[in-house]
């Protein structure tokens, strides 16, 4: 048996660099969805990266805490400027949702 790698391996050998693929540094992946006839880009966030930051899920109108690994979706054609960070379980339960969420007067749009 081999012993554990107590350090990581070399980034130059491997052939990648940590700036070279985005969705890395985020400690998830990223993919492309097709909902309500456009195509959405998608990343799974890790929690150890949303350390110290709470978000607002547009599906159920509830706190992201710090920490709770979370998806960020944006349609492709707009652009990062439109993400929206979703419970996972939200995200995967979109199409059952209804629009049934009701805000108080001044409660701000997220």
């Amino acid at each position: 048996m081999s012993p554990r790698r107590n350090r990581p391996k070399d980034t130059a050998s491997s052939g990648r660099s940590p700036e070279g693929d985005p969705s890395d540094r985020y400690g998830g992946w990223q993919s492309t969805e097709s909902w309500q006839g456009e195509e959405w880009s998608v990343r799974h966030v890790a929690g150890a990266s949303a350390q110290g930051k709470t978000y607002r899920c547009p599906g159920c109108d509830q706190l992201i805490p710090s920490g709770v690994p979370h998806v960020v979706a944006w349609p492709e054609h707009s652009g990062v400027d439109e993400r929206r960070h979703w419970h996972k379980a939200c995200w995967n339960a979109k199409d059952r949702r209804t629009s049934r969420v009701q805000r108080s007067r001044n409660a701000p749009r997220f």
